[in-house]
């Protein structure tokens, strides 16, 4: 009974939220196509040439919205879930922490790239602390991946939560890039604890 008011509740939030609106509207896949749209506004990383990974890509928003930039450059979007096709961007299924995947992302680029985004987040188990520490490994384990495969005026963005990993994650990026910016998109929910780090040239 609890778990249905629960869903419930969700259902109404959702069709309260003005970016899940306008996500359905525009042909988004996610409301977080907004988010990265917002920050590319911010900070002008997506080109016509741009070469970008995408981590964490399932259900395609943030693809989708790399897309609409993005006419000559390569896109590959990784997910351990099955994400389904978008024009012009090719997809991986498969697990950022399996050694062989890193293998197949170098392969499919074949030279240093411009862009890594990860919007990845853990599984959630009903512990925040823990959901947090977990999205901030996943944050971590991106940026070591990012440090190997951008060049030297290359970007990464990452979704990480205010929590036990943050001070590391923000340790990392000062010493690996030159430009280091945390920040919360007008998209994300105001209640949503999380925030994006923008790093920019090795």
């Amino acid at each position: 009974m609890k778990k249905n008011k629960i869903s419930k509740n969700w259902i109404i939030k959702q069709h309260r939220d003005p970016y899940f609106k306008k996500s359905k509207a525009q042909g988004y896949r996610s409301r977080s196509a907004f988010k990265l749209i917002e920050m590319n506004k911010k900070f002008k990383f997506l080109h016509k040439k741009t070469n970008l990974l995408d981590l964490g890509s399932f259900p395609g928003g943030w693809s989708q919205a790399a897309r609409e930039k993005i006419f000559d450059g390569k896109i590959l979007a990784i997910d351990t879930k099955l994400m389904e096709k978008i024009e012009r961007v090719e997809f991986m299924q498969g697990d950022l922490l399996d050694s062989k995947i890193e293998i197949k992302i170098f392969g499919f680029f074949q030279k240093k790239i411009d862009v890594v985004i990860s919007d990845m987040a853990a599984n959630t188990s009903g512990n925040k602390n823990l959901d947090s520490y977990k999205t901030g490994e996943l944050c971590l384990r991106a940026m070591d991946l990012a440090l190997k495969i951008l060049n030297k005026d290359g970007v990464f963005l990452s979704k990480l939560f205010m929590g036990s990993v943050f001070e590391e994650i923000n340790k990392n990026a000062k010493k690996y890039f030159k430009k280091v910016v945390k920040y919360k998109p007008l998209s994300s929910k105001k209640e949503s604890k999380e925030i994006y780090i923008y790093c920019k040239g090795i």
